[in-house]
């Protein structure tokens, strides 16, 4: 089971950038995505998740306002759409599967949750 994030670079404040995680040996629909981020120095945060709670999306609070997380089961890839980036946004963004979550908690935004990690993809705004 491999995960693949892509679609990172260097993008100008404001403007949108869309990850893509493709998934090879496996079905990503029978499982809970993920998007996580560790900018330089810090910790990983959840970003985004998908069948994951109560069997559908989840956002951290900060970011639901300018992130969507979406998937194609034909291609078996889910997206993250990141508008009006910030420098702030900087970090490597992963992809990750685990179970997915029927139950309407949180626990799918917490990444010891999920058992597949792709290897990242390196997002950097700047001017």
């Amino acid at each position: 089971l491999q995960l693949q994030a892509s679609g990172g670079g260097l993008v100008q404040p404001g403007n949108s950038l869309r990850l893509s995680c493709e998934a090879s040996g496996f079905n990503l629909d029978d499982y809970g995505i993920a998007w996580f981020r560790q900018a330089p120095g810090k910790e990983r945060e959840a970003v985004a998740c998908i069948k994951c709670r109560g069997g559908g999306e989840d956002y951290a609070d900060s970011l639901k306002d300018r992130f969507t997380i979406s998937r194609d089961n034909a291609k078996n890839m889910v997206y993250l759409q990141m508008n009006s980036l910030t420098p702030e946004d900087t970090a490597v963004y992963y992809c990750a599967a685990g179970p997915p979550n029927y139950f309407t908690d949180s626990a799918g935004l917490r990444p010891s949750r999920y058992d597949y990690w792709g290897q990242g993809t390196l997002v950097t705004v700047s001017s």
